[in-house]
């Protein structure tokens, strides 16, 4: 087990810990990204997106036949029973993660059905900050919300969660090693998008994070998005030789 504050030990092949975020507007650019990628990413993130574009789940499928696993990032949140439905749906297309966010009830009816899906919690999205939370009513510091969310999450039973780097540490201290943790809003550089509660490849990982959702800084990288993956899973490999 891994000590607070330390790099996660478990058992994950280290080049599957990077999850590209296929955030792009059509099957035909996400199909073409993922060759041009190669060997370089084993692990994608599926959103609303490319939900909305069509052909979701013909994309899952196709990640699937070349080997690579899929995270289904819908963040379903309705009545339990819709939760229910939604995540019943997923265990026939192998997805290997999907994110629910909701109440207990609803987490809790996503658990229930979750036949070999891991059901990660959304905690606090890496776009809020401390402002954003004050401003829709939230008088409580993001910090002790994220605990709280994911302390009732695990218990309900779900596998993990999706937290910012910047509360994986005090996670990790508060909740043992025993769920997954996985970090978006990475940063390889200097940040200037909508993503505010960010922190870079290294961080992430020292703070406890298992696995870290990257998007724009890959899609968009130099000199190409290969070379820019390929750079980030050197980083990786220097943490988990």
């Amino acid at each position: 087990m891994s000590q607070t504050g330390s790099v996660s030990s478990k058992n994950i092949p280290t080049r599957e810990r990077l999850i590209l975020a296929l955030d792009v507007p059509t099957t035909k650019e996400a199909k073409d990204l993922v060759l041009k990628l190669g060997d370089s990413v084993m692990f994608y993130k599926l959103g609303l997106e490319l939900f909305m574009a069509g052909g979701y789940w013909e994309m899952l499928d196709w990640l699937k036949q070349r080997d690579k696993r899929v995270f289904v990032d819908l963040k379903f949140f309705d009545v339990p029973e819709t939760v229910k439905g939604a995540v019943k749906q997923l265990s026939g297309h192998r997805a290997d993660f999907a994110t629910v966010h909701g109440n207990d009830s609803s987490l809790r009816a996503a658990c229930d059905v979750k036949n070999g899906v891991k059901i990660l919690a959304v905690t606090v999205l890496t776009s809020l900050d401390q402002g954003d939370m004050d401003a829709m009513g939230f008088k409580v510091d993001i910090a002790d919300l994220v605990l709280s969310r994911a302390r009732r999450a695990l218990k309900i039973g779900c596998d993990g969660v999706i937290s910012s780097g910047l509360e994986a540490s005090a996670l990790r201290a508060d909740l043992g090693d025993g769920f997954l943790i996985v970090v978006p809003g990475i940063r390889p550089g200097s940040n200037t998008d909508d993503q505010k509660r960010t922190v870079d490849v290294e961080t992430a990982f020292q703070n406890g994070a298992d696995y870290i959702v990257v998007g724009r800084p890959i899609r968009n990288g130099l000199p190409d998005p290969k070379t820019a993956a390929e750079a980030i899973q050197k980083r990786i490999s220097v943490l988990f030789p």
